[in-house]
């Protein structure tokens, strides 16, 4: 059954209703983009229906609708800029808690909620673990300078594609404004350092790239039997 559609469905379930079992009362807490977070979504709702007081801040309008859909009050960042906690989904996590994230497009709100939060949770299936990030690093640009800073993407070692939609004619574009741009890098040997330069490149928004938050991220490692959490503590030097 491991790596089935099923199970890795209910492996994803497992960690969300977990996530949203850390939630307390009279919490703000950021609502991450993603299929896992759904899951988180769904449990969150049922406990605020028995009663539970929470806020949410979305990272993407696909979030807000669901949480809408599910009865979960929503705020925004200006009206609460420090939140207890941000739980979010991922597309690769390493030994380090560094990760790639965006995959999703939301890649920008994800990170200033993920900022904004005392505690980062991570919800993903085991699949997600890897033992050195590599592949797709979404990014985020202006329109206006995509192009110049696709040539300074190229310079940094990587294959930069613009993301096309799928049912739509056209470039994706993000709940920003924005275009975003996968990066194929074959190996990314010093992720924290790359996430940097990336962020020097003028037009450049945002990177999927998320090296800063190891110390105060706990990730939730979805299993149909059990649930597997790593801390800080277990980062690998």
């Amino acid at each position: 059954m491991a790596g089935t559609t099923e199970a890795v469905a209910a492996a994803k379930r497992a960690a969300g209703y977990q996530a949203a079992g850390m939630v307390e009362d009279e919490m703000v807490i950021g609502l991450g983009t993603g299929s896992t977070v759904l899951y988180m979504i769904e449990r969150l709702s049922g406990r605020v229906r028995d009663g539970l007081s929470v806020s949410g801040v979305p990272t993407s309008y696909q979030t807000a609708m669901k949480a809408r859909e599910y009865g979960i009050p929503l705020t925004t960042l200006d009206d609460n800029p420090v939140l207890d906690l941000a739980i979010d989904g991922a597309d690769q996590i390493d030994p380090q808690l560094r990760m790639i994230k965006g995959r999703g497009a939301a890649l920008t709100r994800e990170k200033c909620v993920a900022a904004a939060a005392f505690r980062f949770i991570v919800v993903a299936d085991d699949m997600k673990m890897v033992s050195r990030l590599s592949g797709v690093v979404p990014v985020e640009t202006i329109p206006f300078a995509t192009k110049t800073a696709m040539g300074q993407l190229r310079g940094l070692g990587c294959r930069p594609f613009i993301r096309e939609a799928v049912k739509k004619d056209g470039p994706v574009i993000t709940d920003n404004g924005n275009f975003i741009v996968d990066c194929q890098f074959d190996e990314i040997a010093d992720p924290a350092a790359l996430e940097a330069a990336l962020a020097m490149i003028p037009g450049v928004v945002e990177s999927g790239l998320f090296t800063r938050f190891s110390k105060n991220t706990t990730v939730i490692i979805g299993n149909e039997k059990k649930c597997k959490v790593l801390t800080s503590a277990d980062v690998v030097p």
